[in-house]
């Protein structure tokens, strides 16, 4: 046999402590490889597991009448875009009702791309369902008669930092030793004091065990108990499993950075300081008639008060006077794009949108509307436009989505309204306005304006927004439009002419393709029913 070499042997007897020391320390570090997607806890599975009408064995023999009236209005995931006639087919009934019409999306493609356009949307919504959501959002639903007390709602913690966990107790029968477990898989336990005839285990580790003969030490304990987010992820929650003998709860801490404040100068004077608290922004294409006859309006009122233009004009006219700041875009650039402009240089709280041939007049109150979004959780209040007609627009509309299945949603828009806002008798909730408003300007940016529409567009703004603006419309605060009507001996220059072609195309097909296209591949919407 061959002599082992004397540093060979040293080696090995420094080594294999060691190795077996390393080893042993190895499940003590948390994690190995973090998975940064949003995954819901197998808890969901085990707590919802049957459906309404599949109930579970122990309730199997007991018979119910399901009551129609109530379930109808339960979701089913599986909604259509339906055209509804009417009862009775009336005389002139298409002059004196709104029409429903119904649109199918999809129907924009051709019938060999669909499929696999299909697929790639499903693969964005999974996305971005994996961005939108987290564990908070999952049902858990509390055990009767449990003897566990917990937080239910409302913990929340910066990343990587520690906060105690408040309202943890028991409240037990007399035995001889009480016990409870918490389990974290985002952070780790921790307690902030020792109480005495109480055993911690785990400290410092994402389970932690606590027992004791006394329960009123036990509960002393629990009071002191800290947890610790050791997973840097600043937009999810972790779930904590809380249990005792033969009893479990679940509760979430959110995980959450603190909201940074957006403020905004208001000025010194007394009131509303509406040169300090609102920019009004337009968009122009070749009617700088229009646009000076706003801006002349603008200032018989508010004459300090900065006023935004995009411009994506040919050969475009500069606009001067004080507090006027004109930005120029490519020619034929388009409508949402040149409102997304205007918003990204607004710097007040406010800002007011307003058409390039709108013209101010007395009725033109903006302190009506700051005085609404500041007494109020409006995002955006809405005024109403005055024809020369004498006809009044407010565009007030009600929008909702229907839950579809794999072929995606069901967009729904009807006009109205919802309630009358409170303190205020001429203005009510709703979904969408005309184009005269005023807006938080973060909320605004928030939701920003596709440039992919670069004509006709309005309600597609108010769409991107549910569930972000909260709106509101009022019908004191009016706007003239400026006439349209054009004398038959009057002269179109080349500007008038090229606006025309551009705002009125001989053919809409195209644009209605676009917007139908955006809503199948964009929004995830099926279909539409609109009123």
């Amino acid at each position: 046999m061959r002599q082992v070499k004397k540093p060979l042997c040293c080696f090995l007897l420094v080594s294999l402590p060691l190795g077996i020391f390393f080893l042993c320390l190895w499940p003590l570090k948390p994690y190995h490889v973090v998975d940064v997607k949003y995954g819901m806890p197998a808890i969901a599975e085990n707590l919802l597991q049957h459906g309404l009408w599949e109930t579970s064995d122990k309730y199997a023999h007991i018979s119910f009448k399901v009551k129609e009236i109530v379930a109808g209005l339960l979701p089913k995931n599986d909604c259509t875009c339906d055209k509804v006639e009417p009862v009775l087919n009336l005389p002139f009934a298409r002059h004196l009702f709104h029409q429903v019409s119904v649109h199918q999306f999809q129907q924009v493609f051709k019938e060999a791309e669909r499929e696999e356009l299909k697929k790639k949307r499903e693969q964005e919504y999974q996305h971005f369902l994996e961005r939108s959501h987290s564990p908070a959002d999952m049902m858990i639903i509390a055990k009767a008669n449990s003897p566990l007390e917990y937080p239910v709602q409302g913990l929340q913690v910066r990343p990587l930092k520690t906060i105690v966990i408040p309202g943890l107790s028991l409240q037990a029968p007399s035995r001889k030793l009480y016990q409870v477990n918490v389990t974290a898989s985002l952070g780790t336990f921790d307690v902030a004091a020792e109480v005495d005839e109480v055993t911690v285990d785990g400290a410092g580790q994402m389970h932690l065990s606590l027992s004791s003969a006394q329960v009123d030490n036990l509960n002393r304990q629990l009071q002191f108990i800290t947890y610790t987010n050791t997973i840097f992820n600043p937009n999810t929650a972790d779930t904590v499993q809380l249990e005792t003998d033969g009893h479990q709860a679940f509760f979430v801490i959110k995980i959450r950075h603190a909201t940074i404040p957006k403020l905004y100068s208001s000025g010194d004077q007394s009131g509303y300081n509406i040169s300090a608290l609102v920019t009004i922004a337009t968009k122009t294409f070749l009617r700088y008639d229009k646009l000076r006859e706003l801006i002349s309006s603008i200032r018989r009122f508010y004459p300090t008060v900065t006023i935004v233009i995009a411009d994506d004009g040919s050969n475009p006219q500069k606009i001067e006077g004080p507090f006027v700041e004109q930005y120029f875009m490519p020619f034929g650039k388009g409508w949402f794009a040149g409102r997304n402009l205007a918003i990204s240089q607004v710097t007040t709280k406010y800002l007011l949108w307003v058409d390039d041939d709108f013209i101010f007049t007395s009725n033109t109150k903006v302190e009506k509307l700051v005085d609404i979004l500041e007494k109020t959780t409006l995002d955006l209040v809405g005024g109403a436009v005055r024809e020369k007609t004498g006809f009044v627009t407010t565009f007030r509309h009600q929008i909702s989505v229907e839950r579809g299945g794999e072929d995606g949603d069901c967009l729904h828009t009807r006009m109205g309204h919802y309630h009358v806002l409170q303190g205020f008798p001429n203005c009510v909730v709703t979904d969408g306005v005309v184009n005269f408003f005023l807006a938080r300007t973060d909320k605004v940016q928030r939701v920003g304006f596709d440039p992919r529409l670069t004509r006709v567009a309005h309600s597609e703004f108010f769409i991107d927004g549910l569930g972000i603006l909260h709106v509101g419309s009022c019908d004191d605060v009016t706007v003239d439009h400026a006439s349209k009507i054009k004398l038959p001996w009057s002269k179109a220059d080349e500007n008038e002419k090229t606006y025309k072609e551009f705002r009125y195309p001989k053919s809409s097909e195209a644009n209605i393709q676009l917007k139908h296209g955006l809503f199948y591949s964009k929004n995830r919407f099926k279909c539409m029913v609109k009123n």
